[in-house]
């Protein structure tokens, strides 16, 4: 079954999805935020068919997530770095993070994040910029054109 396209849709939510909606995806980025770069380091790490692999790398590639660098000529081999779009993709990870430990983890977290100048576990949340407020219902709300849109025949 072909996967249903976001490219036309004027949402953030659904181009984010139209380029890292996929699983794999999210975890490939998840490890190359850990600091992964080889394809072989990849594999290893989510036992995940190679042919799978190499296409969610290229998609990620062709999203601007990941540049293909050669580090090897013979044989030829490719690592996979982040770009700035790639490492502002941690904040998602970290949301993710802690929503799973929050509703799907018993017994404990198995991933946390760390702040490595105290040495404590960090709890990530939303917050605005301009007034340090977390952002939450009710006070906070979707705004914009494609919210508009969305909901104009509701």
């Amino acid at each position: 079954m072909k996967r249903k396209s976001f490219q036309e849709m004027d949402c953030p939510v659904a181009q984010t999805l139209e380029r890292v909606g996929e699983q794999w995806s999210i975890l490939i980025l998840r490890d190359a935020l850990r600091g992964l770069k080889r394809f072989d380091e990849f594999l290893r790490s989510l036992d995940v068919a190679p042919n799978m692999l190499a296409r969610r790398l290229a998609t990620l590639v062709e999203a601007g997530l990941l540049e293909k660098s050669r580090y090897c000529d013979r044989p030829l081999r490719y690592e996979y770095l982040l770009t700035d779009a790639g490492r502002d993709f941690q904040s998602v990870i970290h949301a993710l993070i802690a929503y799973g430990n929050r509703h799907f983890t018993e017994g404990g977290h198995s991933v946390y994040i760390l702040d490595t100048e105290t040495g404590q576990a960090a709890e990530p949340v939303v917050v605005d910029r301009s007034s340090g407020e977390l952002i939450r219902e009710p006070r906070f709300r979707l705004g914009g054109d494609a919210v508009k849109s969305a909901t104009d025949g509701a």
